[in-house]
């Protein structure tokens, strides 16, 4: 994979569960960015390609980024109110990305939430009225999604 900021490291950790990822910067560039109120995503995909380059281009973007490939490594790291919105993958094994917005829920009533899935609209609105009829959150974005429709898509749900 090619990176454009050659100032910056990104460590990925395999661990039994998945991937952890985190984007090494100088102090100084995380307190300027802290200052500025910089918008904060949580992103959890089980693809680990999927999750790397969300990760990379919503930074590029000048997003924070936590990632997680396990939703349950992502439940556990949740920190109510740290996040502006979390972009969770509909499908993964371990924890079926609706239910993980409902975990979230139980910590954060305020967090937008996205869900990033393949599959067609028709089949996840209708699997989301049969296993959560009582659900509310409406963003779905299709993966894959060009760079910039992302973004543009993300700025407008945030700001």
């Amino acid at each position: 994979m090619a990176c454009r900021k050659y100032d910056e490291t990104i460590t990925v950790i395999n661990t039994s569960k998945g991937y952890v990822f985190y984007r090494e910067q100088n102090l100084q560039q995380q307190l300027v960015k802290n200052i500025t109120g910089e918008k904060r995503i949580l992103v959890v995909d089980d693809e680990y390609d999927t999750n790397l380059t969300l990760k990379v281009v919503l930074e590029e973007s000048g997003f924070k980024v936590d990632s997680f490939t396990d939703p349950l490594a992502a439940l556990r790291n949740f920190k109510s109110g740290l996040y502006d919105l979390a972009l969770i993958d509909v499908k993964m094994p371990g924890m079926h990305g609706f239910s993980l917005s409902n975990e979230i829920r139980k910590f954060d009533i305020k967090v937008k939430i996205c869900f990033l899935t393949a599959a067609e609209d028709t089949h996840y609105e209708s699997f989301r009225k049969q296993a959560y009829p009582n659900y509310e959150e409406n963003c779905i974005i299709r993966k894959p999604i060009e760079n910039e429709l992302l973004i543009k898509r993300i700025k407008s749900i945030i700001f």
